[in-house]
């Protein structure tokens, strides 16, 4: 696996895999990297011929306030977990290097409606930011397919309906959350969780399935469920920034008539932000 630093080597080294006839995957990540990281290469390897990853913390994305200056950056491991899982090349730019004019002036991508409510309410910006460089990585790597994990059920959203609406021929992998023994999903942040707070965390996916089998028993007073729901992080000790059960496919509100949904989840242990979904299909078995 090579690693590259500039958009001009990446070009260069995707151009002569084209030249050879491969199909290009790419797998964008922010680093720290877990086996739910590693899944998404493998998923790639096993649909194309060359996978590339790239590594980059994006400061578009993060508010203020938020953890940015703090974000784990573990490169050599990162570059180890990748190699093992099949990657092929790694583009780990500088901040300099993506935005070379600065931040200040840089062309926005707004992707209207699927980022409204749950975390684009919670963290204002943010999907811009999100929008913006995977649209800049999607330019720059011109790949065929790209996978990214459900566990960012509403990011993945916002991917899909970027890539429709800008027409680009990518084919869009969403890969299932990758869970702990105890169901907590897997997170780069959970490295943030003491060993309590670690030992808590878990309720949030607990209290995702607990909803959806009270709806799948026919349940469909959304609005308590929701508050139920919110009092049992909030019991816990967590403290719930949002709990939400929305139509599964253009993430509206759910409605009673709707077959396909999903239940997703933000809350905060301690000063640590974790999100969480569960989606479901009502017409099939559990």
């Amino acid at each position: 696996m090579n690693t590259v630093r500039t958009v001009r080597e990446l070009r260069a080294a995707v151009a002569r895999a084209r030249g050879e006839g491969k199909r290009i995957g790419f797998v964008p990540t922010m680093g720290n990297l877990h086996d739910g990281h590693a899944a998404l290469v493998e998923k790639a390897g096993q649909r194309v011929d060359f996978v590339v990853a790239s590594i980059f913390v994006n400061p578009l994305q993060f508010g203020v306030n938020e953890d940015l200056a703090s974000y784990p950056r573990t490169l050599e491991a990162d570059q180890e977990r990748l190699l093992n899982a099949g990657c092929n090349l790694l583009f780990a730019p500088t901040v300099e290097e993506m935005y070379p004019q600065g931040m200040a002036g840089q062309t926005l991508v707004s992707v209207p409606g699927v980022s409204d409510g749950l975390c684009g309410a919670s963290r204002p910006g943010h999907f811009a930011g999100v929008a913006t460089v995977v649209c800049k990585l999607f330019n720059m790597v011109q790949p065929d397919l790209a996978v990214f994990g459900q566990k960012d059920y509403q990011q993945l959203a916002v991917i899909r309906t970027l890539v429709h609406d800008l027409n680009m021929p990518i084919q869009i992998i969403g890969e299932p959350t990758v869970r702990a023994d105890d169901g907590l999903a897997l997170s780069s942040r959970n490295g943030y969780l003491d060993a309590q707070q670690r030992s808590s965390a878990p309720v949030i996916y607990r209290t995702l399935c607990s909803l959806a089998e009270a709806i799948r028993a026919g349940d469909s007073d959304f609005a308590q469920l929701q508050a139920h729901a919110k009092a049992s992080l909030e019991a816990a000790g967590l403290r719930p920034d949002y709990v939400e059960i929305r139509n599964a496919n253009d993430l509206q509100p759910a409605s009673r008539e709707d077959r396909q949904l999903v239940i997703l989840a933000a809350a905060f242990i301690g000063s640590t932000r974790l999100i969480d979904n569960l989606a479901f299909d009502l017409d099939l078995p559990a």
